[in-house]
């Protein structure tokens, strides 16, 4: 980010957060308004003191001047409650919004996003980064206005009281701001800095929590503390930086306002020694110097919030402007799906230099099973990836077709809710196994939830624990075994009921006799539809109603079994191999 201003566009998206909260706002506005008028009220009745009620004996003038003093001051207190607390609500809520909507958009981007973000910069974007906004919405308004109002109040009323020694002190305003401008340059790059590092910290301590077994299986503690060191020295190093500027910025300011007080101590005793002050109004003008330079310093102050805040909306704004996925703008409903999946000379690669595959054509009939099998690598799991458009396919790529229809033609949530995805690796959400289960379909009743667990010979097991389907069961099922997640897994996939399933190496990870089990299931789930089939092991797919060998990206064998066996090409050399292993 090179620029630390909001530019007109990113400004009147920040401003339409603030919509919803008009009436709230103009209050917390209004009583900040009040708050700044108020405060030149001592001032005024300090001048009143010194230059009349003192001299004159009205004692009865300075009791009733101190009650209304008093009483405006507890009018200032109720008013400074309400700013802080309902002007910190209005922070939070736009704060919420903005996370519900950056949550929401998060879903609706491509699965390619995913492949580019780490998980830990995500979540600083959507946690620490809308914090530092939620504190400008708050203090930004208030601040501006509060201080604003003061500046010119007060140097309104010093004019009234010495005109040439007021602007013999706004002569230090320029040299303020000056100063100002030239340290802030250096802040926002520094605190740039520092904010991408805080990112990299967060990526790295997702990457190395959510990998701990793994750690600990290698005993590789001492690595993760070094990866986890070397970008908190960056951290560091780019706050110690972020915290040089910004305390040349404050000290370099802060001294330019005590320098206020000096040309007033100065000046002002000049003017007062030659009769062109008395004492009264040179008293009331220190005491109104000072609420002059208050303001300005709040304004000072402000400049690390702001930076941090705009720097957190920009952030935020990158993150909502990443295309999401789009229908086509005549999308149809997929529905009364047959199953029939037509792969007509498919082209993909994730990389331009690298096609991954080449001239594919497949064809699979309603109901039949299609098994695809070869060496790692081949692009099987990428086949099973454009079917439900995770990776979507463009002109010159070839097309793939469902009972006829063009994928493109569909819409994603209608093309997505009629197939079902069967991972070798299993992604279990953090709560009970019967929300997992019910996550196929979450509107399904307990009985329906139960008839699925059963359909994947996971329901006996479940029984058995403290809480049966209300068992927790830990971030990413790490209560459960993998055979164990895969059944669920299983059952998730028999309550959303599909036409058509992916199984991608969904045994290849278990032990022989969960296998069997698993097989089982998935033998029952694949019953009445069609089926693309990824397997490592080949015993598993014997009885597909075809096998495609995938090898370079290209379909080099077709048939069944036997045939493919009595072929004598790839697919028998596979088989003998792994039988041999076996």
């Amino acid at each position: 980010m090179k620029q630390s201003s909001l530019r007109p566009s990113l400004l009147k998206r920040f401003i339409s957060y603030y919509k919803p909260h008009k009436a709230m706002l103009s209050l917390d506005l209004l009583a900040s308004l009040l708050i700044s008028v108020f405060g030149m009220v001592y001032p005024i009745v300090t001048r009143k003191m010194l230059n009349e009620y003192i001299p004159d004996r009205m004692y009865k003038s300075i009791v009733i001047a101190g009650i209304v003093v008093l009483l405006l001051y507890i009018a200032r207190l109720l008013l400074r409650y309400f700013v802080q607390y309902y002007g910190h609500i209005i922070g939070v809520k736009m704060q919420s919004q903005m996370r519900r909507d950056l949550f929401s958009h998060l879903e609706e981007l491509p699965y390619s996003f995913y492949d580019n973000h780490e998980t830990g910069r995500i979540m600083t974007r959507i946690t620490s980064d809308l914090f530092e906004v939620c504190e400008l919405a708050h203090h930004g308004p208030e601040n501006l206005l509060i201080s604003g109002v003061m500046m010119i109040l007060s140097f309104s009323y010093l004019l009234t009281i010495n005109w040439i020694l007021t602007l013999i002190i706004f002569t230090c305003v320029p040299i303020l701001l000056a100063v100002s401008i030239h340290y802030r340059k250096q802040m926002r790059a520094a605190f740039d800095d520092r904010r991408k590092s805080n990112a990299e910290i967060n990526a790295a301590v997702e990457s190395s929590v959510t990998g701990i077994r793994v750690t600990k299986a290698y005993t590789n503690r001492e690595v993760e503390i070094e990866k986890f060191a070397k970008g908190d020295v960056q951290f560091v190093d780019a706050s110690r930086r972020a915290y040089r500027a910004m305390a040349k910025f404050f000290s370099s300011t802060s001294f330019i306002t005590d320098i206020f007080n000096v040309i007033v101590l100065i000046a002002g005793g000049l003017f007062l020694y030659a009769g062109r002050i008395n004492f009264g109004d040179y008293s009331t003008f220190i005491v109104s110097v000072n609420l002059f330079i208050s303001p300005v310093t709040t304004l000072i102050n402000f400049v690390e919030m702001y930076q941090n805040g705009v720097s957190g909306f920009k952030r935020f704004a990158e993150l909502m402007d990443e295309p999401v996925e789009a229908d086509a703008p005549d999308a149809i409903e997929l529905s009364d799906v047959k199953g029939e999946i037509e792969f007509s000379h498919v082209n993909y690669s994730y990389e331009p230099s690298h096609e991954v595959l080449r001239d594919v054509n497949l064809h699979i009939e309603p109901g039949k099973k299609l098994a695809l099998v070869g060496p790692s690598g081949g692009g099987k799991t990428t086949l099973c990836h454009l079917l439900p458009a995770f990776y979507p396919l463009t002109e010159g790529q070839g097309s793939i077709r469902i009972d006829g229809k063009d994928i493109r033609t569909l819409t994603h949530e209608s093309l997505r809710k009629n197939i079902g995805i069967v991972h070798q690796d299993v992604f279990l959400f953090a709560g009970s196994i019967g929300d997992n289960i019910r996550y196929g379909r979450p509107d399904a009743t307990q009985k329906e939830v139960e008839d699925a667990a059963k359909k994947a010979n996971i329901h006996d097991y479940i029984l058995t624990l403290p809480n049966g389907y209300d068992t927790e069961i830990g971030e990413r099922g790490v209560k459960l075994s993998g055979g164990q997640k895969q059944r669920v897994s299983i059952a998730r996939i028999f309550l959303k009921d599909p036409a058509i399933l992916i199984l991608d190496e969904a045994t290849s990870a278990l032990d022989n006799t969960t296998e069997v089990l698993i097989q089982e299931a998935l033998d029952e789930l694949c019953k009445g539809r069609t089926a693309l089939v990824v397997a490592h092991r080949l015993s598993t797919i014997r009885g597909a109603d075809e096998i495609a060998v995938i090898e370079g990206g290209q379909v080099v064998e077709r048939g069944t079994h036997e045939e493919l066996i009595e072929k004598g090409g790839v697919y028998k050399e596979l088989y003998s191999l792994q039988f041999r292993e076996e």
